[in-house]
C-alpha cells in the first residue's frame, strides 16, 4: 500500500520538475502520506510534506504529538475516506521520519474546498479528497505564503449526490463568506425595514422567522460577508442599534438543525394569509418588498434560503385585515414578483397555521 501510493509522489516530481514548497496529503491510516513522503524526501528533501486531517478524525496529529500511536474513541464520518481511529504502525514510523507538519480543518473548510475545486475545474471532490486542498488553503493563510508552489493530492470517487446538498449549505461558511446570526427584533411595524437597512448592501442568504409573541421576534438569518472580521463588525453594529444578536456561525447544532426548525404554530395570530413569492436574486429585492407593503400589515412568517438560482423562493405570512384585501391585491400587482397563495395549503394548516 505504501509503495503503491508512493507512486503519486513520483508522478508529482516528474510532472513538476521546478521547486515545490510543500505537498499536502489527506491522512487516514497514513499509507498515502507515508509513500509520498518517503519518495519525495529522498529526491527533494527541501520540499515540505504536510498532512491534513479533519478536526474530528485527527489520529495522526495526536500520535505525532504524543510520540506514539494514539487510538481515538470515535471519529467524525463526514470525510469518511479518512475516518480512521488509529494509524498504521509502519505508516506512523515513516510519518515520524518524513512529515514536516500537520494541519487540521473542520467540515465547513472541507465543503469550501469542494466548492473551490468545482468552480475552477468542474470536478467534484469527495470530502476526504478535498482535505488536502482545505489544508493547503489553511497553511498558506497561517504562514502568509506568497508566490510559492503548493501541491494538493485530491480524489473524488467516494461522493454521493445527496451529500452535495449539505456541501452547498456549508461552503460559504467555510469560506467565511456567510455569517449566521440569531437577531431579536421588537415586534412592531418598521422593525424589519430598520434591520434590513442595517444589513446595507450585503446579500441576505437566509431568513427564517415565525411569530412568537407580541413583544419581540427572534430571527435566524444568514448574511453574505467578505470575511470573519466583517461578520464580527456587523454583529457589533446590530448590538449598538439595539438588536440583541447571537453569532451562530460556529454553532454546529444551529447550522445542522435549528435552521430547519424555526417555525411552528403561532397562537393568537389573526387574519394571517400565506403567499409564496419568487424574488429576483439581486440586492434590494427584500427592501423593495418591505417598502411596497403597507406599514399596517404585520409579517408573521418569513422563510428564505439562497440556492444559487436567478430568483429566490420566499414564503411569507402577513396579517392583513379583511377590509384591506383590495389594497393587498394592488400591492401584489404593483410589486411584480411571481406569487402563489398558500393560505389553504393543508401542510400550512397542519404545521404552521
Amino acid at each position: 500500500m505504501i509503495a503503491g501510493q508512493g507512486t503519486i509522489g513520483m508522478e508529482i516530481l516528474r510532472q513538476h520538475p521546478q521547486p515545490i514548497h510543500a505537498v499536502f496529503c489527506c491522512v487516514g491510516g497514513g499509507g498515502l502520506i507515508a509513500g509520498v513522503a518517503a519518495y519525495i524526501k529522498r529526491l527533494r528533501p527541501e520540499t515540505k510534506i504536510i498532512g491534513v486531517e479533519a478536526m474530528d478524525a485527527d489520529a495522526m496529529d495526536r500520535s505525532l504529538k504524543a510520540g506514539k500511536r494514539v487510538k481515538l474513541a470515535q471519529v467524525g464520518l463526514f470525510a469518511d475516506g479518512a475516518a480512521v481511529k488509529m494509524v498504521g504502525e509502519e505508516t506512523f514510523r515513516l510519518a515520524q521520519q518524513y512529515v514536516d507538519d500537520m494541519v487540521l480543518v473542520d467540515t465547513d473548510a472541507i465543503c469550501a474546498a469542494i466548492k473551490d475545486v468545482f468552480e475552477d475545474t468542474r470536478a467534484v471532490l469527495e470530502p476526504a479528497g478535498a482535505l488536502a486542498v482545505a489544508g493547503a488553503k489553511e497553511y498558506a493563510k497561517r504562514h502568509n505564503l506568497r508566490d510559492k508552489t503548493l501541491v494538493a493530492v485530491a480524489s473524488g470517487a467516494n461522493m454521493n449526490f445527496d451529500r452535495l446538498r449539505f456541501v452547498a449549505e456549508r461552503a460559504e461558511i467555510g469560506e467565511q463568506r456567510e455569517a449566521v446570526l440569531a437577531v431579536t427584533l421588537p415586534e412592531k411595524p418598521g422593525s424589519y425595514k430598520k434591520f434590513v437597512s442595517l444589513i446595507g448592501a450585503r446579500n441576505i442568504t437566509e431568513f427564517n422567522y415565525r411569530f412568537n409573541d407580541r413583544a419581540e421576534a427572534h430571527v435566524y438569518v444568514g448574511i453574505q460577508v467578505g470575511s470573519r472580521a466583517e461578520s464580527l463588525k456587523l454583529v457589533d453594529s446590530l448590538e449598538k442599534h439595539g438588536y440583541a444578536t447571537l453569532d451562530l456561525t460556529d454553532d454546529e447544532m444551529a447550522k445542522l438543525h435549528i435552521r430547519h426548525l424555526v417555525g411552528g404554530h403561532a397562537p393568537g395570530i389573526e387574519n394571517e394569509i400565506l403567499y409564496r413569492f419568487e424574488f429576483p436574486e439581486r440586492p434590494g429585492a427584500l427592501m423593495n418588498f418591505l417598502n411596497s407593503m403597507s406599514a399596517g400589515w404585520n409579517i408573521s412568517l418569513f422563510h428564505y434560503r439562497n440556492h444559487g438560482a436567478d430568483y429566490g423562493r420566499v414564503l411569507v405570512g402577513m396579517q392583513v385585515p379583511p377590509k384591506e384585501m383590495s389594497a393587498f391585491k394592488d400591492f401584489l400587482k404593483n410589486l411584480g414578483y411571481a406569487h402563489w397563495e398558500e393560505t389553504n395549503n393543508p401542510a400550512y394548516k397542519l404545521f404552521l397555521g
